[in-house]
């Protein structure tokens, strides 16, 4: 679909559409902070589009309307201490400023250590050896079925979520391929647990008896422990992706720029939702060169005061031109995309980071309160 889109319009602008506000849904993300059923909020597009800003805006403007809201990391390569400028950890932590937005960055591999020394725990492994039973089964687990290891930590941090009292978590995921990926947990984790048991059907007590004669622990203990954590994460990450397939409880926002590859990608993002069942009906649209005015009101006045500007002046204002015609483009194939069912948010590019609460909070207010394109 985006690919006869793309060749359709190549050269459309902003200019070639008539926005109507009566015919298009509200621009902002006024619609996610009125659905007070909401509790699962996805943030996600590709790599450098202004998720991690986008999930601490949206956590900003939820603080006032909800009671005790989260905003969780599980992008490796965690932002949210830079954009809140304050230490965060994996455990929720306070932001300064709000007495009831907390925020955590997760980490996959200390979550699996922590799950892997339980089970030693459980089966008597690692108090007289090095639990080194546990060790080889988990490594050789997570080998066979790529993606095991995220499940499972995944699958703690909703067991640690699911405990707490907040009202709505706000999920600053990471970029497109890892959440995708995130999603289709549940399926990673059916492969795994049939693995296991028929290992187990084929070969009775002999993956025990393996670990045991490493130190792991009883054969029983040792084989019930690893299919006992198998059997409750698949548990949980099916009740969870219940949920996530609610749209009154669950939806996904999708981050995008005014580029041919972002746009690509956010195409890509939404059909794949749709195949999980995901609600997705939001995109916002980051660093938009003026978003109240396009490409051709601002191109007559360029022309008609360029001969006096001075020649630095006239490229540096030739090259903000060709950037805003190319924005103007991408910005006319979005709305025709997603215009007439999705709320549409164009976010201006700004002359500062946003970084910290202060400026935080002033940029969420853009989320909400819409700009008018026909200003």
């Amino acid at each position: 679909k985006f690919k006869n889109v793309t060749a359709s319009y190549q050269q459309t602008t902003m200019a070639d559409y008539d926005y109507d506000d009566e015919d298009l849904p509200d621009p902002s993300l006024k619609n996610i902070i009125e659905q007070e059923s909401l509790q699962w909020i996805f943030v996600g597009g590709k790599g450098g589009v202004g998720k991690t800003t986008t999930s601490c805006c949206l956590g900003t403007q939820l603080a006032k309307h909800r009671k005790k809201v989260l905003i969780v990391s599980t992008d490796p390569a965690h932002n949210l201490s830079d954009a809140f400028c304050q230490k965060i950890g994996r455990d929720p932590t306070p932001i300064l400023g709000f007495d009831n937005l907390s925020a955590m960055e997760i980490d996959a591999t200390e979550d699996l250590d922590k799950m892997q020394r339980s089970m030693e725990d459980a089966t008597g492994a690692g108090q007289d050896d090095d639990g080194s039973g546990i060790q080889a089964l988990m490594s050789e687990l997570t080998n066979s079925i790529p993606g095991i290891d995220e499940a499972m930590s995944f699958s703690e941090l909703m067991k640690q979520v699911q405990n707490m009292d907040y009202d709505v978590v706000v999920f600053d995921t990471a970029p497109t391929g890892h959440t995708l990926r995130l999603l289709s947990f549940p399926t990673i984790l059916e492969k795994a647990f049939g693995k296991i048991m028929d290992l187990k059907d084929r070969f009775g007590g002999l993956i025990g008896q393996a670990s045991a004669l490493f130190g792991g622990g009883s054969p029983d203990q040792v084989q019930d422990a690893l299919i006992g954590r198998l059997e409750e994460t698949r548990e949980i990450i099916n009740k969870v992706n219940t949920a996530f397939q609610d749209p009154a409880l669950t939806t996904f926002v999708c981050v995008c720029i005014p580029e041919f590859l972002s746009i690509y990608e956010t195409e890509r993002l939404v059909q794949e939702l749709s195949k999980f069942g995901i609600d997705s009906h939001n995109i916002v649209v980051n660093q938009v060169l003026f978003p109240e005015k396009d490409a051709e009101e601002l191109g007559e006045w360029f022309d008609s005061n360029k001969d006096g500007l001075q020649k630095e002046a006239r490229e540096i204002c030739s090259k903000m031109m060709a950037r805003k015609r190319m924005q103007d483009k991408y910005i006319g194939q979005c709305f025709d995309l997603y215009g007439d069912d999705f709320h549409v948010v164009l976010m201006p590019l700004l002359d500062h980071e946003v970084r910290g609460v202060d400026k935080l909070k002033d940029f969420s207010e853009l989320l909400i309160n819409p700009i008018d394109l026909e200003e």
